[in-house]
């Protein structure tokens, strides 16, 4: 089941993406480092200020997303943070995460939802591909030290007629 973090969640956003940055390091700009110093008001603000939607089964939290603003496009949007755990993968869960930050990003009025996935992270581009996804052709790297594992960036138009599954 799918639920929107909210006010006091902090400490679940924490550990998710504790998680998350320690199961696949290359995936991310930030570090399992950078999120440890981050105090309890930072976490709270980051619910606060991104939509993020968490994939829950029981009392586990086994996927996340997070929509935000794009800094250079007001009619655009980033899903960003995307990670499903390990053992939960292969079973719909990220194609259901994908399809509500989509939603989200529609109900906000935006035109086009873009991301950034590593070059090597074929199942993540393949993922994103179904849901309508498309290479822009624009390339980038992730902060050092890690400035060596390379970004495709892709981007679906939520409008189009033959956009992806939301």
């Amino acid at each position: 089941m799918i639920e929107r973090l909210g006010p006091g969640d902090g400490p679940r956003l924490r550990a998710i993406r504790l998680r998350a940055l320690a199961d696949a390091p290359e995936a991310f700009a930030s570090t399992v480092a950078d999120a440890e110093v981050r105090g309890p008001a930072d976490w709270e603000a980051q619910v606060a200020a991104l939509p993020t939607l968490v994939w829950r089964e029981g009392d586990a939290d086994l996927g996340m997303v997070r929509g935000a603003p794009h800094d250079g496009d007001p009619e655009a949007g980033y899903l960003i943070s995307m990670w499903v755990a390990p053992e939960a993968r292969g079973r719909g869960i990220g194609a259901a995460l994908v399809g509500e930050v989509t939603a989200w990003a529609r109900g906000a009025g935006l035109r086009r939802l873009v991301l950034d996935v590593g070059v090597h992270n074929l199942a993540a581009r393949r993922l994103y591909e179904r849901q309508g996804f498309v290479a822009t052709g624009a390339t980038g790297a992730l902060p050092p030290p890690r400035a060596h594992l390379r970004e495709l960036e892709m981007a679906v138009d939520l409008w189009a007629a033959d956009a992806g599954p939301a």
